[in-house]
């Protein structure tokens, strides 16, 4: 009999942190059956020996309740869970990203919720930093002009605090409340079957960075609900992937890189066009202020021409 729950766990090198995961899984104990799937995505390291060494883990490894799919080659994230969710045939999936942990009761919180909306397809839990401060999980999706000028002009300081979280989401919410948003941390994300069947899996272009973005612009579409649960808590150590994979340098060029795709799938291209013009006089905007104090940012000039090799391709394309 299938379980109630399936729980994905995409790995690359997670070393202990895998491991770490699927101990604190198993250590909250969930009151509905699940199973746990790992996908790992051709790791390099000792993650996976790590894993099947645990001896708190042995009752839950010799188990039908765990699976482990291991890949040739790193896929993607996206992929990676595309391939899960092809493998797996229970109502509710949970995704999971390696480098988290799971208190006691989050599951069983994310699953009450979800289950109290047929209109929701996801829901997602408050998300802690490794020191317990919050992590931003709620986001404004997709782009606008105006929530970028706002944004990164620091206009924001001319509304009500309230107003402000309520309008542009991010850091600028509390994230104390239950409620729908526009988009949800990938880095937890416990999803309706049926809503994956309707809306499909993840973009597999978006290989690293915006393939949750852009999942959440497709369900959100569709009509289902992206619920934020904050009674639901998990602590979540962040990008420790990526980091073993870029510099903080690339790291970024790699985001913005993904968010520009985003907006060529998601908006019109006289949209796509707007924002990147935004963008692009933002930045030049912030490298003016920067001189008129003699303060040096090198970085903003790297960034700078990122955003001008984006305007150059949106207008491009608009023309075309």
């Amino acid at each position: 009999m299938s379980p109630e729950l399936s729980i994905i766990i995409v790995n690359w090198n997670g070393g202990e942190l895998l491991r770490r995961c699927v101990e604190t899984i198993a250590s909250s104990q969930p009151t509905t059956t699940y199973e746990i799937v790992v996908v790992d995505n051709a790791s390099a390291d000792d993650s996976l020996e790590q894993l099947r060494a645990s001896p708190s883990l042995a009752p839950l490894l010799n188990r039908e309740q765990f699976r482990l799919v291991e890949n040739s080659e790193n896929r993607g994230f996206g992929a990676a869970n595309n391939q899960a969710f092809e493998l797996t045939k229970s109502p509710f999936v949970f995704l999971l990203n390696l480098d988290t942990e799971v208190r006691p009761g989050t599951i069983d919180t994310l699953m009450r919720t979800i289950k109290s909306d047929e209109t929701i397809g996801v829901c997602g839990p408050k998300i802690l930093n490794s020191d317990g401060s919050l992590q931003i999980s709620a986001f404004f999706n997709p782009p606008r002009v105006w929530h970028t000028v706002l944004s990164q002009l620091k206009l924001y300081h001319l509304l009500p605090h309230r107003l402000r979280g309520e309008l542009l989401l991010g850091r600028h919410w509390d994230h104390d409340r239950l409620r729908s948003v526009p988009m949800l941390s990938g880095a937890a994300m416990l999803a309706r079957r049926e809503m994956i069947d309707q809306v499909g899996g993840f973009n597999e272009r978006f290989h690293m960075y915006s393939e949750d973005t852009e999942w959440c612009w497709r369900i959100t579409k569709a009509g289902w609900k992206l619920m934020f649960v904050p009674d639901a808590v998990l602590l979540h150590h962040g990008a420790q992937s990526s980091m073993k994979r870029w510099s903080s340098k690339e790291r970024l060029k790699v985001r913005l890189e993904a968010n520009y795709n985003f907006e060529h799938v998601a908006l019109p291209r006289w949209r796509v066009a707007a924002n990147q013009f935004t963008n692009y006089l933002i930045v030049c905007t912030q490298i003016a202020g920067r001189k008129l104090v003699g303060a040096q940012a090198p970085e903003l000039y790297w960034v700078r021409e990122i955003h001008r090799e984006h305007l150059k391709r949106s207008l491009k394309s608009h023309s075309q």
